[in-house]
């Protein structure tokens, strides 16, 4: 170098500097992401076996995990500037993200250094200005005293299901005094209190409220909240962003292809006296209390027969024939072999058939499942004795269906509180005895007629019941447009009909295009109008649970496949591939397609935003998967893929980034922290974290290569795997009512 020019030596040695400190940084950033990633995995997996007041301590607010998360802020602050510096430009949207990120931060730093939690105890017309500190215990003044006129559960009419828990207050300052009314999603503020209801007595005349003081952490957060919005909108609009030119890319005049494996089905047949179609209709119509809301007989009869022979109906006979087979011939049906035993070592161990009836698991020597059922309570939980538990599960349906438990089909009301009961229930002792009569003998004397042959007398017992049922229950009953769109959803298996049919078509749409895309238009449909039937039954958006949300998130597949087919031709394929995964797993997971009333915490139009944000989000990483798997089977489509991949991601991260935060605001309204290290929380932020890795390819030349970028995103998806069924089958947390 000694016979360059000084001014050429001078900028070589300061690009060589420049380019060290880049690959310094550079490497102190990838360490401090990874470690933070690593330490929030491993925080979940401690609190399953400690609790999350050790986690939350230990680590979450220990100093040195504050300390990763600052160090990365700023070394990643550094970073931007740096690189802005080396390339002249400034992409604004890009610069206001990562500033975004900074104030969340920072919001969740001072409010975890000056937020103060606790709790309030009320009992009725006791007055309390004072709460008490949930982590140190020490008592602090409010600027207020609050007086509890009254506690109050309202309940869904005709049901023990609550709707809503509501602690009647009264809050005096000086001379000021107002009447308040404090419940879920519905909380009361005032000189920067905020009061939440989180508990109550059992004796109804006590009440819990949790108390949150955050003036300066929430509206900081809440900015940064909206910067982030902001951010992401601008950034997919930018026609100078790496989005708007991937919609320009090359590449998209190229195809792809998949293959997917298709599953059957088999049927068993049988004979046995029950009722006739027409009386087994009429049956169907009848109303009862069920999973906490008041329904068709029809909807517990299929959920009856779906849990004793895994289908909807036992060979020649529907669902209502099978329930009523075993209320009106009891004896008959113990006799049918309605229950398949899988397990080749079950049925060796205890002489059971291939299809077992509820009169084979009882012999001389009493219950021949008693044994192995103490063994498992003793500790014995292979896989043996869990099948042993999913048994003696299905029949005790059959018990409790001989003991009357479930037929709560007789409406009484008893002051303002409406009831149901059984034939079997210890009836009010205000109720007249000839009513009291009635409930006790209706089915003794149907099921007497029936056996007679006396069809007419069935039928009309049976529209009796349904009179009796309408003059005393009407206030409680489903409403006729509830009635015939729950008829219409218990009669046609949506998911099962949809997954086999999308499954099939991502065969067929790659060499049938046009037609592909028109039967995917017939299954989007036909998925609407389960989900819209769902939605008027329940009467609340169906994204209350698993099987409801895997529902809308093949919603969201085949909504984005078509969009998206005309330019994408492959989107079709896709969109059946994914459409037709998720309803499988709605249809064979360990789900509950059960429609229930949701928890009062959950009824909230912030949850329905948050779900569906994420749930969308969700089906766009599903599609980089299927890329990735794609490129991997076949390399030459790789760079093709690869560009639909990051198409998907982008928006992908827009909207797990909006999904979170929208659930943090909803938490924020609901129980007074918009985050809480919840288990699920968590690993949805380490899946954000580790799918936004692939979205900084200029820093990581390896992932602008196809192949290493399929591998990664491939990987990635575990995280969301864990996030979405991990959490809830392994971990546990606040979000396991979902």
């Amino acid at each position: 170098m000694a016979g360059l020019p000084t001014f050429l030596t001078t900028n070589m040695h300061s690009k060589i500097t420049t380019s060290f400190k880049h690959k310094v940084l550079k490497s102190i950033i990838i360490t401090l992401y990874c470690a933070i990633i690593l330490t929030m995995g491993t925080a979940t997996f401690i609190e399953k076996h400690q609790d999350s007041n050790f986690v939350v301590s230990h680590i979450y607010g220990s100093w040195w995990f504050c300390m990763m998360w600052g160090l990365l802020a700023t070394t990643g602050a550094i970073w931007l500037f740096m690189r802005m510096r080396v390339q002249g430009s400034r992409r604004w949207s890009v610069v206001i993200l990562h500033i975004a990120f900074i104030v969340i931060l920072t919001g969740a730093l001072t409010t975890h250094l000056s937020s103060s939690k606790g709790v309030i105890y009320l009992r009725e017309g006791e007055t309390v200005n004072q709460y008490m500190e949930t982590e140190n215990k020490m008592t602090h003044n409010l600027p207020f005293h609050v007086i509890l006129n009254h506690f109050e559960i309202t309940y869904h009419e005709g049901t023990t299901s609550a709707a809503d828990y509501i602690s009647h207050l009264v809050i005096t300052t000086n001379n000021d005094t107002t009447n308040v009314d404090v419940s879920m999603n519905n909380i009361y503020s005032k000189n920067g209190v905020r009061l939440y209801q989180s508990g109550f007595d059992e004796d109804g005349h006590g009440s819990y409220l949790s108390v949150t003081i955050d003036p300066w952490g929430v509206p900081i957060t809440y900015i940064g909240y909206a910067l982030l919005f902001i951010s992401f909108v601008w950034m997919l609009l930018d026609s100078k962003g790496t989005f708007r030119r991937l919609l320009r890319s090359p590449e998209f005049n190229k195809q792809g292809t998949l293959v997917v494996l298709m599953l059957s089905c088999c049927t068993f047949s049988s004979a046995a006296p029950t009722l006739t179609s027409k009386e087994a209709e009429l049956f169907g119509k009848l109303n009862v209390l069920y999973n906490g809301r008041v329904c068709p007989m029809q909807t517990y009869a299929l959920d009856f027969t779906k849990k004793l022979c895994g289908k909807r109906h036992y060979g020649e006979y529907n669902a209502e024939q099978v329930l009523a087979g075993f209320i009106f011939h009891s004896e008959e049906w113990n006799k049918e072999p309605i229950i398949k035993i899988k397990s080749g070592p079950l049925k060796k161990r205890l002489g059971l058939p291939d299809h077992a009836s509820f009169s084979n698991f009882f012999n001389n020597e009493g219950y021949v499942l008693g044994p192995l059922l103490m063994e498992y309570y003793q500790g014995n939980q292979d896989a043996l004795h869990k099948e042993v538990m999913d048994y003696d599960d299905k029949l005790q349906l059959i018990v409790e269906l001989r003991q009357g438990v479930p037929l709560k089909m007789f409406p009484y009301r008893s002051g303002e509180r409406l009831s149901w009961y059984s034939p079997t229930d210890s009836l009010p002792s205000d109720m007249e005895e000839s009513r009291k009569q009635y409930i006790r003998n209706i089915f003794s004397i149907i099921g007497m007629e029936e056996g007679l042959g006396n069809h007419e007398r069935v039928c009309e017992g049976m529209m009796k019941l349904q009179k009796y049922q309408q003059t005393f229950g009407k206030d409680s009953l489903p409403s006729e447009i509830g009635r015939k769109a729950e008829n219409i959803y218990n009669t046609i298996p949506f998911a099962t009909i949809l997954f086999i049919l999308n499954l099939t078509m991502a065969i067929v749409s790659i060499f049938l295009r046009r037609t592909a895309v028109m039967v995917m238009l017939l299954s989007l449909i036909c998925l609407t109008t389960c989900i819209i039937l769902r939605w008027i039954i329940s009467g609340t958006i169906p994204m209350s649970n698993g099987y409801e949300t895997m529902l809308m998130m093949a919603w969201f597949a085949e909504v984005m496949a078509l969009i998206m087919s005309r330019r994408f031709p492959i989107m079709t394929t896709f969109g059946f591939l994914m459409s037709g995964l998720f309803l499988l797993v709605s249809h064979i997971g360990q789900m509950n397609p059960q429609i229930t009333h949701v928890m009062p915490v959950l009824n909230s139009p912030l949850l329905s935003i948050h779900v569906s944000i994420i749930m969308l989000a969700y089906a766009l990483l599903g599609m980089t998967f299927a890329c990735g798997v794609t490129a991997l089977v076949n390399r030459k489509k790789s760079a093709y893929l690869q560009a639909l991949s990051l198409l998907f991601l982008y928006p992908s991260l827009a909207a797990l980034s909006m999904g979170i935060f929208t659930g943090a605001i909803w938490a924020n309204v609901s129980w007074g922290s918009y985050w809480s290290w919840d288990p699920k929380e968590v690993w949805a932020l380490i899946t954000l974290m580790v799918y936004a890795v692939a979205a900084h390819r200029q820093s990581l030349p390896l992932l602008r290569r196809p192949i290493p970028y399929h591998v990664y995103m491939v990987l990635s998806f575990l995280t969301l795997l864990m996030t979405y069924f991990g959490v809830n089958y392994f971990l546990g947390g606040m979000h396991s009512y979902a």
